[in-house]
């Protein structure tokens, strides 16, 4: 059998990663960035392309390495309750909570917000949710062809012209490049590094792993080294094009501060770039593209997560379990768009580090005979610092002064922690706990988890 794919069969799974990939978070945040950033841009976008781009590719390559079913499969080696408990939170987190509403308010930022005065932002933003979510209902209960069909051509849509845009700005930039404001000031990198957990795509790829999988597999490639020398070469161009797309979307940011000021919100950017360019034709155009980029996704979103718990609630029939991602997801939507970023950090401060050590112990788990205490010591470590820094966020969103009972643990991680006040306090602690442990379990020999 046949265990090396073509060049057009790598790109095929590469170009269908990425248009899984490419949604409302890799517009906005890039172009938000750009502005904040300034003259610390690269560094900025250094950080943002490890988070960014980095590590949903090694997401990728995690569920293909681990040969798990799915992602509450490869979780189960920590624990089967820890495997139900991330996975039900990682899907909602991608879909109804945050993810998902977020498609439908990016469309409204960039297609309709423009055209409406200040006082009708508000009823605007309900209506078109509505019928954006409506139809998002529709599709997701009739599955059909052409969603995917569509799809195929608004991401290379979207990507000419996004190129016509940055060579626009290159040629005729709108302002010049101004200073760094807040955290890009000092900490550049680690501030990219941390906007690209908004992306939530590392999260995504946990899930989208097993979808490329099988795209491999049906090409005929079985064999776990094929599966993977295949997912590698696909992930490569599933990252190029997005992280090209990240680079030119946050220089477009940059260019933009001195003429807008720093907007609200990177869908401002994008709809006022294209506006100053095009006019009204231009803005349209960018419009109708994202609007429906941003309908298939989050109707794959409410499928994915509808199909997922409908194995955990069987009993549930999977329309009722659409109905309901469907209306949970437009009361979320009409928070705004600003709303929904700034509470989705406090989740994402928490989820991101337990997502990021999974992968990580999935590739060493050979090093430790795949032994299931070095799994449950280190998402354990993982867990006691990031639901800190997830309740920390949680009261700067709500502005209110952290919980008292929290002071004498924040107090401690920020002495004797490395990186805590950068949000990376994680990272040391479970460092060395995975040494420890893997060295207990290189002694102990070899026994493989059931």
């Amino acid at each position: 059998m046949n265990e090396k794919l073509s060049v057009s069969k790598y790109t095929a799974i590469g170009v269908m990663l990425f248009a899984l990939f490419f949604g409302a978070g890799n517009l906005i945040f890039p172009a938000q960035l750009g502005q904040q950033a300034g003259s610390n841009l690269w560094t900025a976008i250094a950080g943002l392309l490890i988070t960014g781009v980095g590590l949903p590719f090694l997401g990728v390559l995690a569920m293909g390495f681990s040969g798990s079913r799915n992602l509450q499969d490869l979780a189960s080696r920590v624990h089967p309750v820890y495997a139900v408990f991330f996975t039900c939170l990682l899907y909602l987190t991608i879909g109804p909570f945050f993810a998902s509403p977020r498609t439908g308010t990016v469309a409204y930022e960039v297609g309709i917000a423009p055209l409406l005065s200040e006082n009708m932002q508000q009823y605007g933003l309900f209506v078109f949710t509505l019928i954006f979510f409506g139809l998002t209902l529709w599709f997701s209960l009739n599955p059909a062809k052409i969603v995917d069909r569509v799809g195929k051509f608004l991401a290379p849509g979207i990507v000419i012209l996004l190129t016509i845009l940055l060579l626009m700005v290159i040629f005729n930039p709108m302002g010049a490049i101004q200073a760094p404001v807040d955290g890009y000031v000092d900490s550049s990198f680690v501030t990219g590094f941390l906007v690209g957990y908004n992306t939530m795509d590392a999260l995504a790829s946990l899930v989208f792993g097993i979808i490329v999988i099988n795209a491999v597999r049906n090409y005929g490639v079985t064999s776990k080294k094929g599966i993977m020398n295949a997912t590698i070469k696909s992930g490569f161009i599933a990252i190029g094009i997005l992280g090209a797309i990240y680079v030119g979307v946050a220089y477009m940011g940059l260019r933009t501060t001195e003429s807008l000021g720093i907007s609200e919100n990177g869908g401002e950017v994008l709809s006022t770039t294209a506006s100053y360019y095009f006019g009204t034709l231009g803005l349209i155009f960018l419009a109708v593209l994202i609007i429906l980029a941003c309908l298939t996704t989050a109707i794959g979103l409410t499928i994915a997560c509808a199909e997922y718990f409908q194995t955990l609630f069987p009993k549930i029939g999977y329309k009722a379990l659409v109905i309901f991602f469907a209306i949970i997801t437009f009361i979320f939507a009409n928070f705004g768009l600003t709303n929904i970023i700034t509470y989705s950090v406090p989740v994402l401060m928490f989820l991101y580090p337990l997502a990021i050590v999974l992968m990580l112990l999935t590739f060493l788990s050979p090093l430790f005979h795949h032994r299931q205490f070095v799994y449950i010591a280190s998402i354990t470590v993982t867990f006691l610092i990031s639901i800190f820094d997830g309740l920390v966020e949680l009261c700067k969103s709500l502005a209110i002064e952290n919980f008292q009972w929290m002071q004498p643990v924040l107090n401690f991680y920020h002495k004797y922690l490395p990186l805590y006040d950068q949000g990376l306090g994680w990272i040391v602690p479970v460092a060395i706990v995975l040494l420890i442990t893997g060295i207990l379990s290189r002694v102990s020999g070899p026994r493989e988890i059931s």
